[in-house]
């Protein structure tokens, strides 16, 4: 087993320490290797091979015990954990969630509903996100979907995330010790439909962020928000060469991709010409919530112009691609 502790550029924290998180089974494959290079920027996470030496640290002799905020069963295909498994990690740490995560598409399985019983799985482009928004949720006390039933249906899941957004924004506005107030990011949002581009702004609204430019197609060079989330579909390699000229114009800028189907080759392509993360579509709210995150932390000393939400018109010609 090996812990991590050693903070990265990318990481934020709301408030409070860096909290702990268990990850047991496997980090081969490039799918896996991203999303816990993402879990372990944001917690201090201890890597277990297997169930048995996950065990060994609930109080063993000789061991230091490790209060994990939740714990993550990785699996590089199905059937490496079973309900057995499950059912000693939840007598070693009773009130510890669980969820699981996978490759996109291992074996030509499923990419939708709970592969173990009554454990969640978070698809492995969405585990950065959501565990970012979990930890800062567990640090003020706000509700959040972790622990959730794994049956639950995705309205429901929705409506939790609204929850802990509204609470989050209401503790803040109260000036709560524990909820420092987290000053919008100023976002272009650019999609390849009207529909996708409208729905992502209301996304974007709902977690607090002011929409200050909107665009069909791919975003422009000269962007002037802070951040980018971009609704790529299908993520091409002239997509590649358009997000490295973005990346190159503007350095400091917070760029989110969102694909139809992330695979781990065009997510570390997208990352490395500059992309900051890559998640789903359609894309869940804590994911782009706590994706987001990280942003609050970069914003420059002379952001852009202000705008309103609902204020942000649409490109010039509404450049397609």
């Amino acid at each position: 087993m090996l812990s991590n502790s050693a903070p990265t550029i990318d990481s934020f924290s709301a408030a409070g320490p860096r909290r702990s998180v268990l990850w047991i089974g496997s980090t081969t494959g490039l799918e896996l290797g991203l999303a816990r290079a993402g879990v372990g920027a944001q917690a201090d996470v201890t890597d277990a091979e297997s169930l048995q030496a996950a065990l060994t640290l609930a109080g063993t002799a000789g061991v230091p015990e490790i209060t994990p905020v939740f714990a993550v069963l990785a699996s590089d295909r199905p059937g490496r954990f079973s309900t057995t498994d499950i059912l000693a990690l939840s007598r070693a740490w009773p009130l510890m969630p669980i969820v699981s995560v996978a490759t996109s598409l291992v074996d030509g399985r499923r990419r939708s509903g709970p592969q173990i019983p009554g454990i969640e799985e978070v698809p492995w482009h969405d585990l950065a996100g959501r565990s970012n928004w979990w930890l800062a949720a567990f640090e003020t006390g706000l509700p959040s979907s972790l622990g959730l039933p794994a049956a639950t249906r995705r309205e429901e899941r929705l409506l939790e995330s609204m929850t802990g957004l509204r609470s989050r924004g209401g503790a803040a506005m109260a000036g709560s010790p524990c909820m420092p107030h987290l000053q919008p990011v100023e976002v272009s949002v650019a999609a390849p439909r009207r529909d996708d581009l409208e729905g992502l702004c209301d996304l974007l609204t709902l977690c607090g962020h002011t929409v200050v430019h909107r665009q069909l197609g791919r975003p422009r060079l000269d962007e002037p928000a802070t951040a980018v989330v971009w609704d790529a579909c299908d993520l091409t390699a002239p997509d590649i060469e358009w997000l490295r000229l973005l990346s190159a114009n503007r350095p400091r800028l917070f760029i989110v991709i969102l694909e139809s189907f992330p695979r781990g080759d065009t997510s570390q392509a997208a990352i490395r010409a500059g992309a900051a993360a890559i998640l789903g579509r359609p894309v869940a709210l804590e994911a782009l919530a706590g994706t987001l995150l990280p942003a609050r932390a970069h914003l420059p000393s002379q952001p852009g112009r202000p705008s309103q939400p609902g204020h942000a018109g649409l490109g010039e010609a509404d450049h397609r691609r």
